[in-house]
């Protein structure tokens, strides 16, 4: 790889990345502690995610105008935006403020205000996840497209778009047959969403060629991207440093989701990241009242509906989340009805032996608990996320659905009710059987999982605070703080 390509690589990544930044920068974040409470590393992270959605909305729009894809075509209006929102931003910071948020960042980043020990366990974890994340890099960059879907359903509409400067239509076997107008393709799953290949199209047309390991750069860098982002929402809920940059590792340590960066070009990865992010940003909104949060929410959650065809369902798993936040009063009574009303639609839509998102539906209980139980608890796929989860849940079980808890808590459940309903009463449980999509399939849901562990455990902490104090002073029963009194809210809702 020569060293144009390699310039060319890293200013076609940095393009999408500084736009989604300026972008999010611009709105304000209704937060006057920015600095000091994560929204910096926040803004980094969901800059690359908003920028390169919105980079692949634009090439969308060169295809339906029949305008051929090319560096100028695709980062000229970008880079036209970025210069443009970055001039805008240094004229409305001007001043000393953005000289003490690079302070605050830089002091952060070293772990300087840490204590002695603190910052040792700091530097260390900050390490680890670097070397990891170099290794990562040359399992991506010297390993050729491998996994099975990758060059059978994803990265074919890649090639062939790439190939052709333009996004051509992909059809079943039959209708290809079938097909009189030219530029007709197909390949394993025809129906499948545009938006990770175009990822890959991106990547390619940077380098000027096709190049099965290159292309996959994008998997590493949202990994990278999500890391910044999750340790920014953690800050965000007032987690201290330390804490914060703990559950990071956790999160970028699971080893499913460590799989889907080298082995790079499936949709599931994307998919995660946007859906955990999008969750965070969705339920801190009702909070904040920010445009930015706003912003983030809605188009990190449209993106799950086209970048891949679960994402549609795993968004409406937000929304009974969301009624728990908007309306904390009544908010539960309504998530239940809505718990009750689907459970009966699907009932009905079963008897008719429909297929929704490719999935066939049928009233067979039956669920593989076996092989769930082996995925879960027993194999290398998780380490001890559910051993970790079930500990929480019962430790923080008065407060599960506590002001601070009960959204978060509430998708989660809608969450994991998706799982299991579709492996006990659709043909994916024959997936569990072989261990494969099971494990793809929860690692849409398992970043935010390990979110909701490091919430009901803070909220455990603050309840056996509060149990001791109310045993000094001879009260006898478990009070739970209102939310102006507890250490901090839950990870999906920002403090004012």
């Amino acid at each position: 790889m020569t060293a144009m390509s390699i310039a060319s690589l890293i200013g076609g990544f940095a393009l999408p990345w500084a736009l989604g930044i300026a972008a999010l920068a611009l709105l304000p974040n209704g937060r006057k502690d920015a600095a000091g409470q994560g929204e910096w590393p926040w803004l980094a992270g969901c800059g690359w995610f908003v920028g390169l959605f919105l980079l692949t909305l634009w090439m969308r729009g060169l295809a339906a105008m029949a305008v051929p894809f090319g560096i100028v075509a695709i980062g000229g209006p970008a880079t036209v935006l970025t210069v443009a929102f970055g001039g805008l931003l240094a004229w409305r910071s001007r001043g000393p403020g953005w000289k003490h948020s690079i302070r605050a960042v830089a002091r952060a980043a070293a772990g300087v205000d840490l204590q002695a020990w603190q910052r040792v366990v700091w530097l260390g974890l900050l390490t680890w996840l670097s070397l990891r994340f170099v290794l990562l890099l040359g399992d991506v960059v010297w390993r050729p497209l491998y996994p099975w879907d990758a060059w059978t359903q994803w990265a074919t509409k890649a090639r062939v778009w790439f190939e052709l400067g333009t996004m051509a239509p992909f059809v079943t076997a039959s209708e290809w047959l079938n097909a009189t107008a030219p530029n007709v393709w197909f390949d394993a799953a025809p129906h499948y969403p545009a938006t990770v290949p175009l990822f890959q199209v991106w990547a390619a047309t940077l380098l000027g060629r096709w190049d099965d390991s290159l292309v996959n750069l994008p998997w590493w860098l949202t990994g990278i991207a999500f890391g910044f982002a999750i340790y920014g929402a953690l800050r965000r809920q007032s987690f201290d440093p330390l804490p914060s940059l703990l559950g990071t590792w956790l999160v970028l340590s699971l080893p499913i989701l460590d799989t889907h960066i080298a082995l790079a070009g499936y949709a599931d990865l994307p998919l995660s990241t946007y859906f955990t992010l999008g969750v965070v940003a969705a339920l801190a909104w009702p909070v904040t009242r920010s445009r930015r949060d706003a912003a983030i929410a809605l188009l990190l959650l449209a993106a799950c509906i086209v970048i891949k065809n679960p994402g549609i369902v795993w968004v409406a798993t937000v929304l009974p989340g969301l009624i728990v936040a908007l309306f904390p009063r009544h908010g539960l009574r309504i998530a239940a009805f809505a718990f009750a009303a689907a459970a009966i639609i699907i009932l009905v839509l079963a008897r008719s032996e429909v297929h929704l998102l490719g999935y066939g539906l049928h009233l067979d209980f039956q669920l593989p608990l076996g092989a769930l139980f082996d995925s879960y608890f027993t194999l290398a796929n998780w380490h001890l996320l559910w051993y970790g989860l079930v500990g929480c849940a019962i430790l923080a079980w008065r407060r599960l659905f506590s002001r601070e808890l009960a959204p978060l808590t509430v998708v989660i459940t809608a969450g994991i009710t998706f799982l299991l309903f579709g492996f006990a009463f659709t043909n994916a449980g024959a997936w569990v059987e072989d261990q494969t999509t099971v494990n793809r399939a929860t690692l849409h849901v398992a970043p935010l999982l390990v979110l909701w562990m490091l919430a009901a455990f803070r909220a455990w902490s603050a309840g056996a605070t509060d149990t001791r104090r109310d045993s000094d002073s001879g009260a006898s029963f478990v009070s739970v703080p209102e939310p102006t009194s507890a250490p901090a809210p839950a990870p999906v809702q920002a403090r004012q």
